[in-house]
């Protein structure tokens, strides 16, 4: 039990070593849309359910939803993709926006943002619908801001790390976000990351990479040894070996024959099913499935599709895809460059290689394929977080097969959190000790102690009089810039010389017990004056936020700051209920004898933008 305990705990340690790494993910960023419906009768016109709508819900896919779990995990995530100028890309930005991923999407008028509309009865997915075309290519201006934004991004990224050099993750899904130009380009800018981490349904177009881990399934794994002209090899005493037809067919994934080798029987002297008598099996043949679209099946009775190999109990006993994968993981590092590579089993977790020839197995908890949508970026960002924080590959591979398997709980899109990670290991999150509340003396303390552990610190200030949603995403965000928020809060004198002798509405005591409730903010502390200079010069913080749409430069504190050596954001206004706006909704209700007066106007707080008062 002791040694279990410290096993956990260093995998912890390695947990808390990633938080706030920077990380730059460039790719496929799609929408995923989730419909649940009631169907209790067929309909008249077709033997087809009769669906009740109940409830929809929107998430990040692809490349949005890796980006989404490196944040969450404690990454300091920037996506950068091409993105439709449509209602699926407001509906995108917004879900990276809640999960403080840093956006620097480029709008690409004219070209859908690729969505996956998935409609569910009884948690049992009926259909799903796929839009984005990957013919839709980028056009030489869509190529040309992509590359600015990625070189911008880079060097954001490496600026807020100190010089550090980012971590890079490719995620190509075949959708056209990364045509050739944008792939040489990266190919040629490789030395500028640290770590790259590549995730791609064709791995032969990436070879120049040189990436430090890819993450294939099994699937992508067999495609790219069938293209690279895999003859038959030994495995372990098993001659296994693949084939691959002339061509690829055109509208779906290659058609692959996983058999024994050639020779009529296998190398347990077994004779082979279908073999003919100068040992020649015949050739692939089989209907296409609905899980696949193409089956190839060989006359000793193995047959492979992107979910799985089938063995029948008469050939190939003891043959599985880890088997499989095991035995071709060093052919794989040599295709793709790669110093790990760690092809994905669904269900049956993963096999894991890296330099030192050791194959590494995990394990996973067979769950309905609705619960398991977007586990494998899950998987990748906990993979390229470890690995970007020198973690040795073991414990890489057990964090990266942890943080998707605790995801597989529910139906929807995965994103492991960081905080369940650690509950996962039996660790709580990490606390600093002190109260969420503190006063101006302890607060030097506090920052001196973070900064010592290498922590940046993020400063916001505000009445917070009325907290609303717009307060709390307005934080999520500032959060996601550092390490530590502190929010300063104006006292009760200091809110009513600014707002009004009507105000505050709520005394100080009760907004920062609020403030401190919120898990994104780390410290609040009460100021009186009318301006947090004083504040700025004691904690003198890494990033100060404001929100707004005006740029850092009218900022009144940008100087201040900027002399102490930090960075000045705006955020933009959220929309949602002013602080004001509320307030006088409030009293229009206590003075309206008729409250179910429907001539009254709409309510202007449900279009009011506002930042923290």
């Amino acid at each position: 039990m002791a040694g279990a305990a410290a096993e956990q705990r260093r995998l912890a340690t390695v947990v808390e070593s990633w938080l706030g790494r920077p990380v730059l993910i460039v790719g496929d960023a799609m929408l995923d849309e989730w419909r649940f419906a009631d169907s209790d009768r067929l309909c008249r016109e077709a033997p087809a359910p009769v669906l009740t709508l109940r409830r929809r819900i929107s998430a990040a896919g692809g490349a949005a939803n890796t980006a989404v779990n490196v944040a969450t995990l404690g990454g300091r995530a920037v996506l950068v993709a091409p993105v439709g100028a449509d209602v699926a890309g407001d509906e995108l930005h917004d879900c990276l926006d809640r999960a403080g991923v840093w956006d620097r999407t480029v709008s690409q008028p004219g070209r859908p943002t690729p969505v996956k509309r998935r409609m569910l009865a009884g948690n049992q997915i009926l259909l799903r619908e796929d839009s984005g075309d990957p013919d839709d290519a980028l056009d030489p201006d869509g190529v040309s801001r992509l590359l600015t934004a990625l070189d911008c991004a880079t060097e954001e990224l490496r600026a807020a790390a100190g010089g550090e050099a980012p971590t890079l993750v490719v995620c190509d899904y075949g959708l056209g976000a990364l045509p050739a130009p944008v792939r040489a380009w990266l190919v040629e800018q490789r030395e500028r990351y640290a770590t790259v981490a590549l995730d791609a349904h064709d791995l032969a177009d990436w070879r120049g990479l040189a990436p430090t881990v890819v993450t294939p399934s099994f699937a992508e794994a067999t495609r790219l040894l069938a293209r690279a002209g895999g003859a038959s090899r030994p495995a372990n005493g098993t001659d296994l070996h693949l084939e691959h037809p002339g061509s690829d067919p055109a509208d779906g994934p290659s058609e692959l024959t996983v058999g024994a080798a050639p020779g009529g029987t296998r190398a347990d002297g077994v004779a082979v099913v279908g073999a003919d008598a100068n040992g020649d099996r015949p050739g692939p043949v089989g209907e296409p499935t609905a899980s696949e679209g193409r089956v190839a099946l060989t006359g000793d009775g193995l047959s492979v599709t992107g979910t799985g190999v089938t063995v029948n109990t008469e050939a190939g006993a003891g043959v599985d895809r880890a088997v499989l994968a095991e035995s071709r993981l060093a052919e794989l590092r040599a295709h793709t460059g790669a110093d790990v590579v760690a092809v994905t089993l669904d269900t049956e977790g993963a096999v894991v290689g890296g330099a030192d020839g050791e194959r590494r197995r995990s394990h996973s908890t067979p769950v309905p394929a609705s619960h398991a949508v977007g586990a494998g970026d899950a998987y990748l960002a906990a993979m390229t977080l470890a690995l970007a924080a020198d973690a040795p590959l073991p414990t890489a591979a057990q964090l990266a097969q942890l943080a998707a398997t605790i995801t597989v709980s529910d139906t929807g899109t995965c994103v492991c959190l960081r905080d369940d990670l650690l509950a996962a290991l039996d660790m709580p999150p990490e606390t600093s000790g002190h109260p969420a509340v503190v006063g101006t003396d302890e607060l030097d303390a506090i920052v001196a102690g973070h900064r010592d552990a290498g922590r940046s610190v993020v400063f916001t200030n505000g009445c917070f009089d009325v907290l609303h949603r717009g307060h709390v995403r307005y934080l999520e965000q500032a959060r996601a810039l550092g390490d530590l928020l502190i929010v300063a809060v104006n006292s009760d004198g200091s809110v009513r010389r600014l707002k009004g002798p009507d105000r505050p509405v709520n005394p100080v005591e009760d907004r920062g017990a609020l403030l401190a409730a919120l898990s994104c903010v780390d410290h609040v502390v009460v100021f009186e004056e009318d301006s947090p200079a004083a504040l700025i010069e004691a904690v003198r913080p890494d990033v100060y936020v404001k929100g707004g749409d005006y740029p850092p430069e009218l900022v009144p504190e940008a100087p201040l700051v900027r002399r102490l050596g930090g960075q000045v954001r705006t955020l933009g206004y959220v929309p949602d209920r002013s602080t004001s706006a509320i307030i006088e909704r409030i009293r229009s209700h206590s003075q309206d004898a008729s409250p179910h007066d429907t001539g009254r106007e709409p309510d202007p707080s449900l279009s009011t933008r506002t930042q923290p008062s």
